[in-house]
């Protein structure tokens, strides 16, 4: 009881600022939590499904490859799984499998990036919604005084300027959790940006350590030819 009771005072004293900041702390929430369930739905920090399939294929075997990173919902992964299955195309030119892999994997991640746009409102207006809160408070505490003339209250004063100051501290409460909700939700898809590259430019690329050992192997059986028995 006590806190709807602080709650109402908060509400009264801020005005329609502070109401609407806290309808925009909602929203923000609402979208934290959607983002957090969808990005725990495709798996997004899952890195071992898309590696494990790219060593499969590098192995020789593309349908094993291709199987298995279709089985996970990792957004790399399923690229993956696309770049492997139009890689057996030979009858299209590389340029253009590199095209349609990075449209699929736009698609994804765009998804991803999908109600984000309104976070960084939300983190950007919040302050300012807080700052003009406090600006019309002041000017309302300084009409009163001026109204007041010759008998100045300085408690009327005071409690004018700490009302003005309550949407300010309102509009930082709100902006400062989305920000860092935010940033981790656009680091977590870049992260997964950067794995969908990397393992989709492999598939194109040839495994130079595989290639180096290759060539060692086939010096060191020429040395052994070259050698006279002894």
């Amino acid at each position: 009881m006590q806190a709807l009771n602080g709650a109402r005072d908060i509400l009264t004293l801020g005005g329609p600022v502070v109401v609407l900041l806290l309808l925009m702390s909602l929203v923000a929430i609402t979208i934290v939590l959607a983002k957090m369930l969808q990005f725990r739905r495709v798996r997004i920090n899952d890195r071992r499904s898309a590696r494990q399939a790219l060593k499969i294929y590098r192995s020789g075997n593309a349908a094993a490859a291709a199987a298995s990173a279709r089985r996970s919902p990792n957004p790399a992964a399923r690229t993956l799984a696309r770049a492997i299955q139009l890689r057996d195309r030979p009858d299209v030119p590389e340029p253009v499998l590199r095209e349609e892999i990075m449209q699929y994997g736009g698609d994804m991640l765009e998804s991803l990036r999908s109600h984000l746009r309104p976070l960084e409102v939300i983190a950007a207006l919040a302050p300012l919604l807080g700052l003009l809160g406090t600006v019309l408070g002041m000017i309302e505490a300084f009409r009163d005084l001026e109204q007041a003339g010759s008998q100045v209250d300085p408690a009327v004063l005071s409690g004018g300027i700490w009302q003005a100051l309550l949407t300010t501290a309102v509009g930082l409460a709100v902006a400062m959790p989305v920000i860092v909700a935010l940033n981790w939700l656009e680091r977590a898809i870049d992260r997964c940006a950067h794995e969908m590259d990397s393992v989709v430019t492999r598939v194109f690329t040839v495994d130079l350590a595989r290639t180096s050992n290759v060539s060692l192997s086939d010096d060191d059986d020429e040395r052994s030819h070259d050698t006279p028995f002894v």
